[in-house]
């Protein structure tokens, strides 16, 4: 048979393949009459398949490849709202509603589409009900889960790149496969590989100029990809030819680095990965390869400050669980967790945690506000469960609150003594000043920008300095400068920062422990009392004080995150597994409670996991001793 047409029978069926899988149960005929009206289209990464605001006069479903849609902001620049991939529709809404075209559509890397104009589209409705019913369903459901899903597409193609010497990216690749078949097919493919599909020794190599040979290998990509749902390509060691048609197929790179040498930009990045179109070129993410023993990265931000990247992991690749959770990051099934803020409470955070880690639940990443973002840390450091605990109970026996200013010109709390907390226990954990990039684990936490009236996520810098900003509560802690920015509490704006996690790479899950008891209390009386006589009040005991108001830090610290709550419904919706410990007679400042409010966190936790029937996500055989934890 003549190469063009098996090209087209392969094609077709590939087509079939994907249509089945989108529209169902439509009738055979129209099926085979879409088939029929369907254009194979071809586009080069960098290249636009449509643009905002043009009128709309085809759809397209992707077959192989990957591609991101961007709208145009009111300040001119371009946002990215979502990436398609593999088996996705693209442009049918404007078919629809006759609108214009609502976002601009670029290739990320070479893919194949096929196009349905606008005619034909018209055509097929009016002659099939069936398919206009499954079509608007696919619409409807796609608007419907829009606020949950990532508008990062699950990777297909991954790269595997080694950009320092003393790599083994062949035993790494293999290894990561046996974790990502989890989670489906997986192919492991480097230039050895392709020469003996293609039958003929460094074929893969040729030079990009050699049309036939390119031809062949985007081919077999194609139908590698077609056939999987995971590829791993593995480039060479140096700037080959495969390793520069590697990095122009797949979906994301990942650039494997000995974090022990220096974190100057290899040949591969520099001749594969610099020179690629605007809009172009897979996301590069740096894998940062460490011993088993270490107790903590280091210098991260250095490998980070010399390349584009657009997120970092640290791995240890002796531990199995390291490498299980960058598996779970690049099938989109990873676990977030997010810790509110909520004062002396949110010791309850270091309790859920204790019963997720019983329960064989693995967090991949982390992320909180005010003393939330300081439990974030804590997770995310990755130490044993009694190394945190202790360092936590040995940083709060004393009250971080209680240095106050007699002259409170900026805020009623110096904040020197939370400051030396904070810093002795980063050191304690890690054994240096880190920073937030530095944590084993991926982690942000939320302030306030106050120069600039917004909220910030926080996941870069001094990590003490990140915790601090996020603390700041306004009025009765000092606030933060950062960049000529003044930061404070991040509750102001986000208490519960479910919506971050939601936005990251890789979570498909996300675990949320909120601290908000609120309830609605009455006042039985007209107008608030003196001073003297809120006084006299707060000597008598407890039981028979007269006045049922808050104490004034207590009033300050919930004041600040009254908008905040207004979104708690909005962050609740977002999460999968939600705690809410019942903390009502646990005060803000109950600094002293340190054991009974990790105690109560604990029991809520298990309690909502065994109501739930939630297993165990991402452990591993527990007697096998690759799995067991780094440097204590």
């Amino acid at each position: 048979m003549h190469k063009s047409a098996a090209r087209r029978i392969y094609q077709d069926e590939l087509v079939a393949r994907h249509l089945r899988a989108f529209l169902g149960d439509v009738e055979p005929s129209v099926l085979e009459d879409l088939r029929g009206r369907l254009e194979w289209v071809e586009i080069a990464g960098g290249e636009t398949l449509m643009s905002e605001g043009e009128a709309g006069d085809s759809m397209y479903w992707a077959i192989s490849g990957r591609l991101r849609a961007y709208v145009l902001s009111d300040d001119g620049s371009q946002r990215m709202v979502r990436e398609m991939g593999r088996g996705n529709s693209i442009g049918e809404m404007s078919l629809f509603t006759g609108e214009p075209r609502a976002a601009t559509v670029v290739a990320l890397r070479d893919s194949v589409l096929v196009r349905l104009p606008k005619s034909d589209f018209s055509t097929l409705l009016t002659s099939s009900p069936q398919l206009t019913i499954t079509l608007t369903r696919q619409i409807i459901g796609h608007l419907r889960t829009a606020h949950s899903r990532s508008a990062l597409e699950r990777p297909v193609m991954i790269g595997l790149l080694p950009i320092t010497s003393g790599v083994d990216q062949r035993d790494f690749g293999n290894r990561l496969a046996a974790h990502l078949r989890r989670h489906g097919r997986v192919r492991v493919l480097d230039a050895a590989a392709v020469d003996l599909e293609l039958h003929e020794a460094g074929f893969a190599n040729r030079e990009p100029d050699d049309g036939q040979a390119s031809r062949r290998i985007t081919l077999l990509l194609e139908e590698v990809e077609a056939a999987n749902d995971f590829v791993l390509l593995l480039g060479d060691d140096g700037p080959t030819p495969w390793t520069q048609r590697l990095s122009r197929h797949c979906d994301e790179l990942l650039l494997l680095a000995d974090a022990t040498q220096p974190a100057a930009l290899h040949p591969i990045e520099e001749q594969c990965l610099t020179r690629r179109p605007a809009h172009a070129g897979a996301a590069e993410i740096i894998v940062l390869l460490h011993a088993a023993d270490l107790r903590s990265p280091r210098n991260t931000r250095k490998w980070l400050d010399r390349r584009p990247v657009a997120d970092h992991i640290h791995v240890r690749p002796a531990l199995e669980r390291d490498m299980a959770r960058l598996a779970r990051m690049q099938s989109r099934t990873a676990v977030g967790l997010v810790l509110a803020g909520g004062g002396a409470r949110g010791f309850a955070h270091l309790g859920v945690y204790q019963a997720l880690q019983e329960r064989g639940i693995e967090i991949d990443c982390v992320g909180g506000t005010s003393i939330g973002a300081t439990m974030a840390a804590c997770v995310a450091s990755d130490r044993p469960l009694d190394v945190v605990l202790s360092v936590a109970r040995r940083a709060f026996s004393v009250n971080p609150t209680g240095d106050f200013n007699f002259l409170p010109l900026l805020s009623l709390i110096k904040g020197r003594r939370l400051r030396n907390i904070l810093r002795k226990s980063v050191h304690d954990l890690l054994g240096f000043d880190a920073d937030v990039e530095d944590l084993w684990k991926n982690t942000y936490c939320i302030a306030t920008n106050y120069s600039q009236a917004r909220e910030q996520v926080l996941n870069s810098g001094n990590l003490v300095k990140s915790m601090l900003a996020s603390v700041a509560i306004p009025g009765a802690l000092p606030p933060v400068v950062r960049d000529g920015d003044l930061l404070c509490d991040g509750g102001t704006f986000n208490n519960f920062p479910v919506d971050v996690m939601r936005n990251r790479r890789g979570i498909g899950r996300v675990f949320g422990v909120d601290l908000d008891f609120r309830k609605t209390r009455r006042m039985d009386m007209d107008e608030v009392p003196g001073s003297w006589a809120l006084l006299r009040d707060r000597f008598r005991p407890r039981g028979k004080r007269r006045f049922r108001l808050p104490s004034m830090m207590s009033y300050l610290l919930n004041v600040t995150i009254l908008y905040s709550m207004s979104r708690q419904s909005q962050a609740r919706r977002m999460t999968d597994v939600y705690f809410n410990p019942p903390l009502d007679r646990v005060g803000l400042l109950e600094w002293d409670k340190f054991d009974d409010i990790v105690l109560q966190g604990h029991a809520h936790a298990v309690e909502v996991l065994q109501r739930d029937g939630i297993a165990a996500i991402g452990s591993l055989d527990p007697g096998d001793s690759r799995n067991q934890q780094g440097a204590s």
